[in-house]
């Protein structure tokens, strides 16, 4: 079973500095049917003006994953973290028992990325960072785990049984994704045109996955995309 969230049916909000899409609900944007999919909480994609971004705000209790897909973003922590996380890199910050964080787009170009929010496997830990690189050819024309549960591969690690990968594929490529039974799957398409087991999806398009086990993703175009592997 495949049930597309297409782009247009996400929540926006354009503030001037930021234009924000929301597959799920998030902020003032509330829908009872979409309040996350499995342990996947909120999937925000981005773009954030020159120079402008997130000043210092809250987080607890949530693992928080950065995908930047251009630009740049420079990320400072309670922790004494400061970071600039550029494409090709993903960012995992364990909120836990509470970190003050901001995220500033230093660059005269736009940032496009996407924010990620997972619920921890539980409440109370405490506050963690990771930031590693995944060259592209570690993506193209295949899933590489950027981020699971135990770490494999080299991936971030994140509190909760989820297995994060990425990929990205030239036009008239094909990637095949096995789902152990009784997990699930949201796909969420950062750009390009592609199909899941025949069912088209296009850029900001999101597809929840249940009771399927063999998945066969194919690029129309140029395609980048996120699979989450849940329980």
């Amino acid at each position: 079973m495949i049930y597309v969230r297409t782009s247009e049916a996400r929540g926006h909000a354009n503030h001037g500095w930021l234009d924000t899409h929301h597959t799920f609900s998030f902020s003032d944007y509330y829908d009872p049917d979409f309040m996350g999919f499995r342990a996947l909480r909120v999937i925000n994609e981005d773009t954030v003006a020159p120079l402008r971004g997130f000043g210092k705000h809250p987080h607890r209790d949530m693992e928080i994953l950065t995908y930047v897909v251009s630009g740049a973003v420079e990320h400072q922590d309670s922790m004494g973290t400061k970071a600039v996380i550029r494409p090709g890199e993903v960012q995992r910050m364990s909120a836990g028992t509470g970190v003050l964080h901001s995220e500033m787009n230093p660059l005269d170009e736009p940032l496009h990325l996407l924010q990620i929010w997972l619920m921890p496997e539980r409440q109370g830990l405490p506050p963690g960072y990771e930031q590693k690189r995944f060259d592209p050819e570690e993506r193209r024309g295949k899933f590489r785990v950027v981020a699971s549960r135990d770490g494999r591969d080299g991936s971030l690690t994140v509190h909760q049984d989820v297995v994060l990968s990425a990929t990205v594929l030239g036009e008239g490529e094909k990637v095949d994704y096995v789902l152990p039974p009784g997990r699930h799957a949201w796909l969420q398409v950062i750009r390009g045109e592609a199909t899941l087991n025949g069912v088209a999806l296009k850029a900001g398009d999101g597809a929840a996955v249940s009771e399927e086990t063999a998945l066969a993703f194919a690029a129309k175009a140029p395609t980048e995309a996120l699979l989450f592997d849940m329980a």
